[in-house]
């Protein structure tokens, strides 16, 4: 393997632990947003766009360069009259082109899940404490209007228009904390949705690293011949 492509391999293997890391409930999402706003990170995020694009634009071209390479020794493979070297060296180049198609297929398409994970991550984060935020709000106002209306006793016809304000209140307030709480039920549904879907992609991922694994023991093979 060139060096390229065990730079792209390594980069690989780099992205598949980091998919890990995010999806495994090591941490919680508030956690990881104060990681993520950290002091290197946050230097870092400044030209993060930059360096997404410069990654997505070498793997394009990396990802088309094995496509490329796999057409052409396809071709050469169809021929007819080949010597039996030649016909293994088209087989065995063959194969390293297929081999670095998924390499650089896979690297490509983890830079996106890892970017799109980073981004649910930290909007989860965002909404579990606002709705923590606007939950305490709503007991703390509660809590004062009711205390307020055991101390208010019958009174004057402006005393009763206060309590029954307060009562309006202690009813729309009711009601944001219910809808506080079906907002964080909602949350956690997302949360449990992205981690069955994560475990869907790393099935089909395992599948094809499978594929890559028996590829690359048949490609090792004819070149022991």
């Amino acid at each position: 393997m060139s060096l390229q492509w065990t730079i792209i391999a390594s980069f690989l293997y780099a992205e598949i632990a980091i998919v890990l890391l995010l999806a495994l409930p090591i941490a919680s999402p508030s956690k990881w947003q104060k990681f993520f706003k950290s002091r290197f990170l946050a230097y870092i995020s400044g030209q993060a766009s930059i360096y997404f694009l410069i990654l997505i634009g070498v793997l394009v071209l990396c990802l088309l360069d094995a496509i490329r390479e796999m057409q052409k020794y396809s071709n050469m493979e169809s021929s007819d009259h080949q010597h039996l070297d030649a016909e293994m060296q088209g087989n065995m180049r063959l194969f390293r082109a297929q081999r670095n198609f998924y390499i650089s297929g896979f690297a490509l398409f983890l830079l996106i899940v890892i970017r799109r994970m980073v981004q649910m991550i930290s909007e989860l984060a965002t909404l579990l404490a606002q709705a923590e935020a606007n939950y305490r709000q709503a007991q703390s106002a509660t809590v004062a209007a009711r205390t307020m209306l055991d101390k208010a006793g019958a009174g004057d016809e402006q005393t009763k228009k206060e309590i029954e304000d307060l009562r309006s209140q202690i009813a729309t307030l009711e009601k944001e904390l219910n809808k506080e709480k079906k907002d964080k039920e909602a949350v956690k549904s997302q949360a449990e949705s992205l981690n069955k879907e994560y475990d869907r992609l790393s099935e089909e991922h395992s599948q094809l690293q499978k594929k890559i694994t028996i590829a690359s023991g048949g490609g090792d093979s004819k070149k022991d011949e």
